[in-house]
């Protein structure tokens, strides 16, 4: 008896089965069965290396690209303080047109919203919105008359530390480092 048998792997990879079909000649039987494969039931997900090595590699790009990222972040927080400093500028000219002087006092920030009690020609408001804190989320230091600019006025803000008089301040003057 001359048996021939043949297996056929089905490209199905959920179950990866093997397909065996046998027939003997001249007798005409053939049978067919499917069985799952040893290598089917021991692969059906990952291994524990495998899943550390995935993890090794995103940890090492997080590593590369968050550093990248954050620089960014206070390299534009840094921009939005001159910025808004120089807003504050236009607004404080525009007032001082209109006034014949800079808002005195510490406080004076808020007379750019707020009509104060004394000021004549008062034609404000002299900005959109209200007073701004920086970006850090710290009040604006605003002077006058300013220490830096004795005829005008001081602004500036204590930049990421929160400390004024440190290398980090935005300021409207030229610093004397």
């Amino acid at each position: 008896m001359n048996i021939r048998c043949a297996q056929i792997r089905i490209l199905n990879s959920e179950t990866r089965t093997k397909a065996h079909f046998s027939s003997a000649p001249g007798n005409g039987l053939s049978s067919f069965s499917l069985q799952p494969s040893a290598f089917s039931l021991s692969r059906r997900g990952f291994t524990l290396i495998e899943l550390l090595l995935v993890l090794v590699i995103l940890g090492i790009l997080a590593a590369i690209v968050v550093p990248k990222f954050s620089g960014r972040t206070e390299q534009a927080r840094q921009t939005a303080a001159v910025s808004q400093i120089a807003t504050f500028g236009t607004a404080l000219d525009a007032f001082e047109v209109d006034t014949g002087h800079y808002p005195r006092g510490r406080n004076g920030l808020l007379e750019l919203v707020q009509q104060p009690r004394d000021a004549q020609n008062w034609k404000g408001p002299y900005m959109k919105n209200e007073i701004p804190n920086d970006p850090w989320g710290a009040p604006y230091v605003y002077e006058c008359p300013g220490k830096n600019n004795p005829s005008s006025y001081d602004l500036m803000s204590a930049g990421p530390d929160g400390r004024a008089g440190t290398e980090d301040d935005v300021t409207n003057w030229q610093s004397r480092r």
